[in-house]
């Protein structure tokens, strides 16, 4: 493992996801475990949406989504590998691709950032089609845009919210 300076911050979009478990606290986990991170300041947290489950075995329960802004003095990789471990400490298994979860916890953008880099493609390579992504972001920030693809809200147009809810009624904090 090669050593990185830290330089920043930068501004990284991270999105969250569950669908296993006690879902919100999850999320919420999550949220404060990224915040308690050295190096890592959260600044947005989305409100939590419920979306049906894309791709993966047949009959799985809904996820719960959320998306976190966030400033930090991480590079990338090591931003991945806080990504994961927060994973781990939810007993994330990686049994099946798109299957069910605990917790997910991927690195949509980080600062301007594009690479095709197959360990961290940057911006995420599916962000652009999936709602559940969108809406949560431009929730926590009306004027984001995704390197590459325009303006989160156009993005979002096309795709539509089908089968995308938002749930004022269960609430994320940002850690204090």
């Amino acid at each position: 493992m090669r050593m990185q300076a830290l330089s920043g911050p930068h501004r990284a979009v991270l999105a969250l996801g569950s669908n296993l478990g006690n879902r919100r606290e999850n999320l919420q986990g999550a949220i404060d475990a990224l915040a308690d991170t050295p190096g890592i300041r959260v600044n947005v947290v989305s409100p939590l949406y419920v979306t049906e489950a894309v791709g993966g075995p047949e009959d799985q329960p809904d996820y719960f989504n959320a998306v976190v802004l966030v400033d930090t003095f991480l590079p990338p990789e090591m931003l991945l590998d806080r990504a994961n471990a927060v994973e781990e400490a939810f007993q994330r298994v990686r049994a099946e691709h798109w299957g069910p979860r605990t917790l997910d916890v991927d690195i949509i953008t980080y600062a301007e950032q594009v690479s095709d880099d197959p360990h961290l493609t940057l911006p995420h390579p599916r962000a652009y089609e999936r709602a559940f992504v969108l809406a949560p972001w431009l929730d926590a920030d009306p004027d984001a845009e995704l390197p590459g693809r325009g303006r989160v809200a156009d993005l979002l147009a096309k795709l539509g919210t089908a089968g995308v809810e938002r749930r004022d009624d269960l609430e994320l904090r940002l850690p204090e």
